[in-house]
């Protein structure tokens, strides 16, 4: 599937506590797989793109969207997701909210120079172990290995 580019983002479902949809863009620079990690916003740590379920879209589709606005990249969307990790969302006014995390690989066709939260985040393209050594979560770290590993396996040689 591929982003609309020029679609709006929709806005969060109310019930959408609990569910998260991450994407995880990567590419191929020669022979490497690459990840792109970005920093969250208040606390400054290396994750992947994700946010809530959004009214009228898919799992994947709001990952993507997630993507173009967080890390300003769009390419083609897997409709099933390739896993999930678990973590604590800790919200601002010191609430803590338990959330699964289903993860969707996206394959990196366009970078833009600017997109929505450009000033608010870094993006960083890693390495395999790279990316699975920066970010905190282990589940997520356990993916990117199991990833990079389904990855060259499918390459031909």
């Amino acid at each position: 599937m591929k982003v609309n580019e020029a679609a709006p983002r929709a806005t969060a479902t109310k019930n959408a506590v609990g569910i998260q949809y991450a994407a995880l863009p990567y590419r191929v620079s020669g022979a490497a797989l690459e990840i792109l990690l970005i920093t969250s916003r208040r606390t400054r740590r290396w994750i992947i793109p994700k946010g809530w379920p959004m009214e009228g879209h898919q799992p994947s589709m709001c990952a993507a969207l997630e993507a173009l606005q967080e890390a300003g990249v769009s390419g083609e969307i897997e409709k099933n997701a390739i896993g999930h990790y678990q973590y604590l969302k800790q919200f601002k006014v010191g609430v803590n909210v338990p959330c699964k995390v289903d993860i969707f690989a996206l394959k990196v066709t366009r970078e833009r120079k600017t997109w929505a939260e450009r000033n608010q985040r870094e993006r960083r393209w890693c390495s395999v172990s790279e990316a699975a050594a920066a970010v905190s979560e282990p589940q997520l770290r356990q993916l990117i290995v199991k990833f990079g590993a389904q990855m060259a396996a499918a390459v031909p040689r």
